[in-house]
């Protein structure tokens, strides 16, 4: 087998491509765990992509002019490994012997930001192939915006390898519908067709026809026959692509998993299990490689991949050079792309009568993104009710690449997915809205969001039983509980318009991660700044917004509850009760402020204490603790006026006030 070369293939070339198998394997079966077929089925084309067409520049990942990785198929993460370790990234040898160990760059899934050349966090099937939608669309929309001069700076691709797991998941399903009606021509796919999932072969459950699939949501679709070593077959499908303008590319190329095993080649055993130290020792014999021998690479291997770094600095010299004439050219243009975003000085003031935050949130818009050109905005087919278009945008479309606005139909995950990789190009970032409680359909993409530190803004309206008639199964309960349970993630729930305003300026501003605003249906009370603290207050989480000399109790309001707070002070002070009310945005934010900053807001030898919120208590007894009270949800929603909601359901400045008396006597 040594001998033989495939079509498009040298015996080099063949090495290589053995080299990549069996650092793989032996990756794998040093862990005792991890999924060795994909890579052993994929190398070949992996290894053609990488050193014959992909821009990159192992010594500066993050090149603005590079070509796009995405391994969609996480599970196969060795193939990865392998490829930025001979390609010359920041990942060696002793990284590959570490796969899946604490503290190594070899983690079982891909994660983006843990591995120099890992571009997305690709574990959850069907997310990547999700977020190089919204990598195609970044790239279109850079180069829409900055290469106007037909300078190029942004002329890149996005290369994908997904397999059955990716195409089966709903996500890439609402992903890849998009990509088609928006003509995504700089997206190619490189589906892994080896016909076997976990579960045995995919004609137990996957037997679509999944080009005719794609030819439907307006792909360009290829296939290539064969065993997957057929690389002048795959090239020339690959050029094909590069060369579509109007459509994504899919490439359905016929592989075998666990290719080369005598007796686990095409079963679901090489899927998600390691091979067997005698099954490796019989594939590298079958081979001509010695077999008692464990992650080999042949010198003539590097010296041949690692010719990348090379190729690599040429093209970043390249790039440099024409980014240092066109900033003579363009110098504003220029200074943006070195510093995408500017610093938020003005935000609207809004004085005090009723408002819905989500109003006060399209207000604010309307006033910050026409100075914000790299920020993209969106909703999954609810602008009227989320208010995140803003006056006088564009939408994006198929042929209208400089629109700031997406329409992403009624596709809550795929729009969060899409999002997320928007935001990888690293010089844009998105925000898109959708009723809080759908929620549930984008938390995959969310949780993703929040563990690789994408910096997404998820825009929930409808927050609480205040949307009111639409009813339980569009009122969130257990939604801001569940949402705050996921590390990582800056929750903002506004008390009214003012501080919305202030809430978008952090977001804009937050570096660290994804941010979920959540906002109001209803209307509810701006405050009077002129009598209450001022709304900017809300960047520190939580603060005192009606103080008491020695108060009695601490009542905690937040978002829409807040005005119910603030009522169920004003009774107990007519008993003569002192109340402190406290507002309680972000208990992130609150949580990073030092500890004598929280003593002063919630001072702990005050023990009587009331948190009023409209969902679910789960988490608030850090804030309330033993003897404390929750006036909130213990049921879903109903059917009902949002007025009415809150009446039957008891979250009122009576039943607070109510609460309040009850703490106290807990505490004497």
């Amino acid at each position: 087998m040594a001998a033989k070369t495939n079509p498009g293939l040298n015996e080099l070339d063949e090495k290589c491509i053995q080299t990549i198998r069996f650092l793989s394997m032996d990756g794998v079966q040093k862990a005792k765990s991890g999924h060795p077929g994909m890579p052993m089925g994929m190398a070949p084309a992996a290894y053609v992509l990488w050193t014959r067409h992909m821009r990159h520049n192992p010594a500066n990942p993050k090149w603005l002019g590079r070509d796009r990785f995405v391994l969609s198929a996480g599970h196969g993460s060795m193939l990865l490994y392998s490829l930025l370790y001979l390609t010359g990234y920041d990942v060696s040898l002793d990284d590959l012997k570490n796969f899946r160990q604490w503290g190594s760059k070899t983690p079982g899934h891909p994660e983006f930001g843990h591995t120099p050349g890992v571009e997305a966090t690709t574990g959850p099937l069907g997310q990547g192939i999700s977020n190089s939608v919204g990598m195609a669309i970044a790239q279109k929309y850079l180069s829409a915006y900055f290469d106007k001069d037909g300078s190029n700076l942004f002329d890149y691709k996005i290369y994908v390898i997904a397999g059955d797991g990716d195409l089966q998941e709903g996500v890439a399903s609402e992903a890849c519908s998009l990509a088609g009606h928006l003509g995504l021509g700089n997206l190619i796919v490189i589906y892994d067709d080896n016909h076997i999932s976990i579960d045995g072969n995919t004609k137990l459950s996957f037997t679509e026809d999944r080009a005719k699939r794609f030819e439907a949501y307006g792909w360009n679709v290829q296939i290539v026959d064969g065993d997957g070593n057929d690389m002048a077959s795959f090239e020339k499908a690959l050029k094909k692509a590069q060369n579509q303008k109007d459509k994504p590319n899919i490439i359905n190329l016929r592989t075998h998993i666990g290719y080369g095993s005598p007796n686990f080649q095409d079963t679901h055993t090489a899927h998600g299990a390691p091979l067997g130290e005698d099954e490796i020792k019989l594939i590298k014999k079958n081979f001509g490689w010695d077999p008692e021998k464990t992650f080999v690479v042949p010198d003539e291997v590097l010296e041949h991949m690692q010719k990348e770094k090379d190729k690599g600095s040429a093209l970043e010299k390249e790039w440099n050079d024409k980014f240092e004439k066109y900033s003579q050219q363009n110098p504003e243009l220029a200074e943006l792309i070195n510093n995408p975003y500017p610093q938020i000085t003005d935000l609207p003031t809004f004085p005090p009568e009723p408002l819905s935050t989500r109003k006060a949130s399209g207000a604010t818009l309307d006033m910050l993104m026409p100075k914000m050109p790299l920020v993209l905005g969106g909703s999954a087919d609810l602008t009227p009710s989320n208010n995140t278009r803003y006056k006088g945008v564009e939408d994006f479309q198929k042929d209208n690449p400089t629109g700031r606005y997406i329409r992403y139909g009624v596709r809550e995950h795929g729009m969060a997915a899409i999002m997320n990789g928007i935001g990888m190009s690293e010089l844009l970032r998105a925000y898109g809205g959708t009723f809080f409680c759908f929620s549930d359909y984008m938390r995959p993409a969310v949780r993703v969001a929040a563990m690789s530190g994408y910096r997404t803004i998820f825009v929930f309206t409808h927050d609480t039983i205040g949307l009111g008639e639409d009813g339980p199964t569009h009122q969130p309960v257990e939604h801001i509980a569940a949402l705050r349970l996921i590390p990582k993630i800056l929750v903002l729930r506004p008390a009214d318009a003012n501080e919305t305003a202030y809430a978008w300026k952090i977001a804009l501003e937050h570096t660290e991660g994804p941010v979920a605003l959540l906002l109001t249906r209803q209307n509810i009370t701006t405050f009077d700044r002129t009598k209450y603290p001022a709304a900017a207050n809300i960047e520190k989480g939580a603060y005192v917004f009606v103080k008491a000399d020695k108060p009695d109790v601490i009542i905690i309001g937040v978002g829409s509850e807040m005005e119910i707070a603030v009522k169920a002070a004003e009774k107990l002070a007519a008993e003569n009760i002192k109340a402190q009310v406290v507002n309680f945005a972000s208990w992130e934010l609150f949580e990073k402020q030092d500890k004598a900053y929280r003593n002063s807001v919630l001072p702990a030898s005050i023990k009587a204490r009331v948190a009023v919120e409209a969902g679910v208590e789960m988490g608030w007894s850090k804030y309330i603790g033993d003897a404390g009270e929750f006036v909130g949800m213990h049921s879903f929603g109903i059917s009902a006026p949002y007025k009415v909601c809150y009446e039957k359901f008891g979250i009122t400045a009576d039943a607070v006030a109510a609460a309040a008396k009850k703490s106290i006597a807990a505490v004497k």
